[in-house]
């Protein structure tokens, strides 16, 4: 009986009871974790990094920045070589120009250049000295006459640091002019190379008329017999180089100007020497000259102008003034 009913029981206990069976665990494969940022809280923005600029280095040899001044620039006066210097054919020579810094800015690195005419062996630019604005400096270029007997002008122009023009007064450039093919005039065994300049001369008349009216005197009319003493006495002081009235043969002025026809026995002179500027600039400072110059009782005048390159002055001024 019990061998019936132990069968009967495995069967009823197998119907109420499950049993789970799980296999054993088996080693499992190793994952690594990458970190990550956790993310951000809403309304929070994580500052992305800035990275250093670079700083700017300056190039010592790169031009300074212009600052913002004014070019001008104004001509003075020909310090050497006046227009229509006489020259042998190829002679060389330098011209010298004095010129004023106008603006407001300081000339560095400006230069002097050819511009146009008779290129006379210029370089085609020379340097400038540096010039505070509001001084004067003296500008030179060395020239060689041309092998033709002529007029010739050549023009030049002055540049900033830039290669950018600077005017001088109205005018984009100054010049030279000479005159090739000397005349000469023999003094003894010696031979007088000299230039005449008849511009010169109006002008110094122009001024010395001026310079009457200003002060109620007459206009002085030209008398070409005056003109023809002074002129002889300019030469003579010129090639001789003496400055002074009696001439290189000891004749005094009354003579010279009965030499040349004028009769009246009413007469002054006045001697000068360089540009027409400085010939009136030299009476201005002499009380007794500039007396000289306004005199109430002439009424004619002859101017003479001689320029030697070789003498001490250079120019020489003879006026001769007279009433008949």
């Amino acid at each position: 009986m019990y061998k019936k009913i132990l069968p009967l029981l495995l069967i009823l206990l197998s119907s109420c009871v499950t049993v789970s069976s799980e296999s054993a665990p088996t080693d499992a494969p190793i994952h690594f974790v990458t970190s990550t940022l956790p993310p951000t809280k809403q309304g929070l923005t994580v500052p992305t990094p800035i990275p250093p600029t670079a700083t700017a280095t300056l190039d010592p040899s790169a031009p300074t920045p212009t600052t913002n001044c004014r070019d001008s620039a104004a001509f003075v006066e020909d310090v050497t070589i006046p227009d229509n210097t006489n020259f042998k054919q190829g002679e060389s020579f330098t011209k010298t120009w004095k010129l004023q810094n106008a603006g407001t800015c300081d000339w560095k690195g400006y230069t002097v250049a050819f511009a146009s005419g008779e290129r006379m062996d210029a370089l085609d630019s020379v340097p400038v000295p540096e010039t505070a604005a509001d001084s004067t400096v003296d500008v030179s270029v060395d020239l060689v006459a041309p092998s033709v007997d002529g007029q010739y002008l050549g023009s030049f122009k002055l540049l900033n640091e830039r290669g950018e023009l600077v005017p001088i007064g109205i005018e984009k450039t100054f010049w030279v002019k000479i005159v090739v093919g000397e005349a000469s005039v023999q003094f003894g065994t010696t031979n007088c190379y000299y230039t005449t300049n008849a511009e010169y001369v109006q002008q110094l008349i122009d001024r010395i008329n001026q310079a009457r009216a200003d002060v109620g005197r007459s206009i002085l009319t030209v008398n070409p017999k005056l003109t023809a003493a002074a002129q002889g006495h300019s030469l003579d002081m010129a090639c001789n180089d003496f400055f002074k009235h009696n001439g290189s043969d000891g004749l005094w002025t009354g003579k010279r100007l009965l030499n040349a026809g004028y009769t009246s026995t009413y007469y002054l002179e006045l001697l000068a020497f360089g540009l027409p500027g400085d010939a009136m600039n030299q009476w201005k400072l002499d009380p007794l000259q500039w007396d000289n110059v306004i005199n109430s009782r002439v009424t004619e005048i002859g101017v003479g102008y001689v320029f030697v390159r070789t003498s001490s002055y250079g120019g020489y001024w003879t006026v001769d003034m007279g009433r008949p």
